[in-house]
């Protein structure tokens, strides 16, 4: 049996399709199966061991994007897939699913777009409290004709992120160069977010790094973000290398690191402090404890999808009238789910995690 997966990007997104990758695999135990992804997000998966083959899609506008996907279909089609689940729901996975001519073809009821599988699942178009997983698993059932009672569980089916040894030895060696001891507690505050909904304000994230930084000699706490945030860092490292004072070479920057170095790093980390963004749930792929702050979004739906036995706190402001939002006009205009989470709140979460490993 041959099967395709598409989720074409955002890495959280991914991390979320990953549960079904493995109960795939446990169902169809000789089926070749490939996944679809495009390159910002493709290490999620590319070391997966339940998959067969990764599929890393070219990213290009206008006319080019339509002769990538025209080369893709045909290339698609050519290879007879048996069961295709479209775990993405956009214009372009839509099309590149109806393009494989399988027979099989599952994805959500989008308008415009349900005409191209031949089973849809219906997709409610408000919120609901059910987390991200559990949707993506409705696919995963439709297409093995399951009923869909038949729920996913974070302690039998977590997400999964594998690191090969290569990231791991470099992701120590940049550790090194950096600085930091082998022995030293290492805690990774990411500070950005690809959507300015979810970025709580860098002041805040100053404070909590000094703070981690000076509450005792043997953590390094190690400023992380994506390629487009470089200057948010810097700001961010020279406020709290400022409040940190003796402290202050202790508090390091992450650029250099890949995704999957950082995935590595996380697996000898103390702790992990972010807000609701790709970072986060590469996290939650590990065993380190994990403080998440949500804003417009809300951890029913988001939170770390793993074992209960893994330290994880939700930080939140509380029930806003606005909240959860679909993140395209700030409704009162002062990004008040976010910047109203006080430093102190934050800081306070992560102390009582470090403490209890301690």
């Amino acid at each position: 049996m041959r099967i395709l997966l598409v989720r074409l990007r955002l890495i959280g997104d991914v991390v979320f399709t990953t549960p079904v990758i493995s109960a795939l695999r446990r169902t169809y135990p000789d089926a070749h199966i490939t996944y679809a992804v495009e390159p910002s997000a493709a290490p999620v998966v590319m070391s997966n061991p339940h998959l067969s083959n990764v599929l890393v899609l070219p990213v290009r506008r206008g006319w080019r994007r339509v002769l990538d996907d025209l080369r893709i279909g045909r290339r698609l089609r050519a290879q007879r897939f048996d069961l295709v689940i479209d775990l993405h729901g956009g214009p372009r996975s839509a099309w590149l699913t109806w393009a494989t001519g399988a027979p099989v073809r599952v994805g959500y009821d989008v308008p415009g777009r349900s005409w191209m599988y031949t089973r849809v699942v219906s997709r409610p178009r408000t919120f609901r409290p059910r987390h991200a997983v559990e949707n993506q698993w409705d696919l995963f059932s439709a297409a093995i004709d399951a009923d869909v009672a038949t729920a996913p569980d974070p302690e039998r089916h977590p997400v999964e992120m594998t690191v090969d040894a290569s990231s791991r030895s470099e992701a120590l060696q940049k550790l090194q160069a950096r600085g930091v001891p082998v022995d030293a507690r290492v805690i990774v505050l990411h500070v950005s977010a690809g959507n300015p909904f979810r970025r709580w304000p860098e002041a805040a994230f100053a404070t909590v790094a000094a703070g981690l930084a000076t509450g005792a000699d043997n953590r390094w706490v190690l400023i992380s973000a994506g390629p487009s945030d470089r200057a948010a860092v810097t700001r961010v490292l020279d406020e709290a290398r400022r409040q940190a004072g003796a402290a202050a070479t202790r508090i390091v920057d992450a650029e250099g690191l890949s995704l999957t170095e950082l995935r590595a790093v996380l697996d000898r980390s103390a702790l992990f402090v972010g807000g609701d963004s790709g970072p986060l749930h590469v996290a939650a792929t590990s065993e380190v404890p994990i403080v998440g702050l949500y804003g417009p979004t809300l951890p029913v739906r988001s939170a770390p999808w793993r074992p209960r036995r893994f330290a994880t706190a939700s930080v939140e402001d509380g029930p806003l009238l606005c909240r959860p939002c679909d993140q395209r006009v700030c409704t009162p205009g002062d990004f008040r789910c976010l910047t109203s989470i006080p430093a102190a709140q934050v800081l306070g979460a992560a102390e009582r995690i470090l403490e209890a490993r301690r």
